[in-house]
C-alpha cells in the first residue's frame, strides 16, 4: 500500500497519510514518503498551499507497534537517527514555502498530534481529539515541545506534557493550539472555504510572511523590526507587489 495519496486542485496539494488500518501511525516509510513529498511540493511555483489529511477515522495516532518495537531494539545512536527523521519532518514544515494546513478529524495523538501541531494552521473536526500521552510509557514529547512553547504558556505546555491526557477539539481551540473547529458532517466543505483565500491572494506576499514570522522567533524587538524592514523592501519589488500597486492606483 502507498503510505500517501496526493491530489492537486485548484492550486492546493492534498496530502493523505494513507495507513487507515493503522489509524495512519508514524514509521519510516510514511515519515520518508511525507518528507518526499513536501520536498517535491516546494518546488512547485504554481501551489498556494498544502493540506495535510488522514485516511479514514482518523488523522494520525503516533508511532506504530513495529516503531516502538524497533525503538525498544536500538542504540543510543540508531534511537537518535530516528528520532533526528521526525525532527526533520518537523522542521521541514515550517521551511516549504507556502502554507501546510493539518485538517484533523478523528484521534491526531503522540507523534501525530505533534505533526498537527507542526502545521502553520490547524483545522479539526469538532468530534477530534488531540493528546500528547509519551508520558504514560516514559516516552518525553520532546521535539513537540519545541512548538508548543511557540503557541502556549510555559503553565498550559506543562500541563499537557507531563499528565498525557487526551483533550477535545473544542478545549485545543479555547487554548489556541488550534485554527477552527468544523462540524464533522460539513468538514470538508468548510476546510475548502477557509483554504480558497490562498487561491487568489498574493502568493509571494504570503510567502514572505510565512518566513518572516518564523525567522522572528529568538530576536529581540529591535532586530525583528530591522528584519520586517528589509522583507518590507523586498515585498516591494515583487511583481504580485507591483501590480497590486498599479492596480490600486488606477481606482
Amino acid at each position: 500500500m502507498t503510505e500517501i495519496l496526493t491530489e492537486t486542485e485548484n492550486s492546493i496539494l492534498t496530502i493523505t497519510l494513507n495507513r487507515p488500518e493503522k489509524r495512519n501511525a508514524l514509521n519510516d516509510a510514511l515519515i520518508d514518503s511525507l518528507k518526499a513529498e513536501l520536498k517535491n511540493a516546494d518546488t512547485d511555483e504554481t501551489l498556494r498551499a498544502i493540506v495535510i489529511r488522514g485516511a479514514g477515522k482518523d488523522f494520525c495516532s503516533g508511532a506504530d507497534l513495529s516503531a516502538l518495537q524497533k525503538i525498544a531494539e536500538s542504540d543510543v545512536l540508531e534511537n537518535l537517527w530516528d528520532a533526528e527523521n521526525l525532527m526533520e519532518l518537523f522542521a521541514q514544515i515550517r521551511k516549504i514555502k507556502v502554507p501546510v494546513i493539518a485538517a484533523v478529524q478523528g484521534r491526531a495523538l503522540a507523534g501525530g498530534c505533534g505533526l498537527a501541531t507542526a502545521c502553520d494552521i490547524v483545522l479539526a473536526s469538532e468530534s477530534a481529539r488531540f493528546g500528547y500521552p509519551e508520558v504514560k510509557i516514559g516516552f518525553v514529547p520532546a521535539m513537540v515541545m519545541a512548538i508548543l512553547r511557540r503557541n502556549l504558556s510555559e503553565k498550559k505546555s506543562f500541563e499537557l506534557i507531563t499528565q498525557g491526557f487526551d483533550f477535545s477539539a473544542a478545549e485545543a481551540l479555547q487554548m489556541n493550539l488550534i485554527n477552527r473547529v468544523f462540524a464533522d458532517d460539513s468538514f470538508d466543505e468548510e476546510v475548502n472555504k477557509f483554504i480558497s483565500p490562498y487561491q487568489t491572494i498574493s502568493r509571494s506576499a504570503v510567502i514572505l510572511s510565512k518566513k518572516l514570522l518564523y525567522q522572528m522567533d529568538g530576536m529581540d524587538f529591535y532586530k525583528s523590526l530591522e528584519t520586517g524592514a528589509e522583507v518590507n523592501t523586498i515585498a516591494r519589488l515583487t511583481e504580485d507587489c507591483q501590480r497590486g500597486i498599479a492596480k490600486f492606483l488606477k481606482k
